[in-house]
């Protein structure tokens, strides 16, 4: 699964795997892949470090890249204090009252509340990149689109192309124009936050938008096959999140989520701003019934809704409250049910494209 992009990056397969899981980066890395490790859930630069650190030293020397959550547009002066004074006390009566129905302990006293989506704020976000900007990173990407002009300048000085997340054809010439190598076009299957068009319209219509730059597609992949039309359509290889988070080397820390997402089908996802505030893809539960229950709220915009449910999940997470309990996931979680190491994925994958591509030879052939 050679294209132009993944030969540029050096690696063997054109499959580049999204993961919040040094693990499944490292692990897809090593297996002939490209990982790419979230860099959102890291609230300080030496928590990033380390698990840097720790990829360094499990990627054998291969290429790995990292994903940010950076908006493009700066606000001066903003703390996460200021953030949260927005939220309003009616929204933290519903969540109190929604854990209180479902019978949600506190957590014990002593334990941190867990991971808050911070990830997205100017001062977190570029403590993050000066971090990565030590270590060899080969591609640098954006689930907001395209990072502020000095830090793709950064990136630049440095060697490291900058990949960006678009959801239609506009948002993609937009990414062009701010000086962006790589486009990721992610259809209205995918995981986490997501647009309105499905893989198999947008991923063409990206490709015409931005020729030359290189196109990978997201959203609805998980096999071969779906590789293989993907390249058919124009893209230089795959942008896989969802699949890896049944994997061995999946860090998930819950059992019964993992069962939830073995035993889901691809019908069992939904559209929800319940996470953060903007639409991203999630398992249906009753904590996304909620937040979309037309008497209640309704969400807050991003970050205040981010902010505003953190504890909450960390609190349905650490007890594993099954009817809460949900993660971002994208319609390919149908496909998802069982649990295999990330090189077995991997292994099926080629396998998958090969089929597909003989396939294809003997209709083309007339065979």
């Amino acid at each position: 699964m050679q294209t132009e992009l993944s030969s540029r990056l050096g690696v063997e397969h054109a499959v580049f795997g999204f993961t919040p899981f040094p693990a499944v980066a490292a692990a897809l890395t090593r297996a002939g892949g490209f990982g790419v490790l979230g860099a959102v859930r890291y609230t300080s630069p030496d928590e990033l470090r380390r698990d840097l650190d720790w990829m360094e030293a499990h990627t054998d020397g291969l290429p790995y890249g990292l994903d940010v959550v950076m908006p493009a547009k700066k606000v001066e002066g903003v703390t996460e204090a200021d953030v949260e004074a927005m939220i309003p006390e009616a929204h933290r009566q519903y969540v109190r009252e929604t854990l209180a129905k479902h019978g949600v302990p506190e957590m014990p006293e002593g334990e941190e509340g867990g991971w808050r989506i911070t990830g997205w704020m100017e001062n977190v976000a570029r403590t993050q990149l000066d971090v990565a900007f030590d270590y060899p990173v080969k591609l640098l990407a954006n689930a907001l689109g395209p990072p502020p002009p000095d830090v793709v300048a950064r990136a630049h000085e440095r060697g490291i192309p900058v990949a960006a997340l678009a959801g239609s054809a506009r948002h993609a010439r937009r990414h062009q124009e701010a000086g962006i190598d790589i486009v990721v076009a992610q259809g209205y299957e995918a995981g986490g936050h997501t647009g309105e068009i499905a893989t198999m319209v947008l991923t063409p219509e990206v490709v015409r938008a931005v020729d030359p730059l290189p196109v990978l597609a997201a959203g609805g992949i998980g096999s071969g096959e779906q590789l293989a039309a993907a390249l058919a359509l124009g893209a230089q290889g795959g942008w896989l999140g969802s699949v890896w988070l049944t994997t061995v080397e999946a860090e998930m820390h819950s059992r019964a989520l993992t069962r939830k997402l073995l035993a889901a089908g691809s019908g069992d996802t939904v559209r929800s701003r319940a996470l953060t505030g903007k639409p991203a893809r999630q398992l249906r539960t009753e904590w996304t019934d909620a937040w979309d229950d037309p008497e209640g709220p309704g969400t807050l915009p991003m970050p205040l809704q981010g902010l505003l449910v953190a504890e909450a999940n960390s609190r349905i997470q650490r007890w594993e409250v099954e009817p809460l309990l949900g993660t971002p996931v994208g319609q390919i979680v149908g496909a998802m049910n069982s649990e295999r190491t990330v090189r077995e994925v991997l292994d099926e994958l080629t396998r998958g494209f090969e089929r597909a591509v003989s396939r294809l030879g003997r209709i083309a052939g007339g065979g």
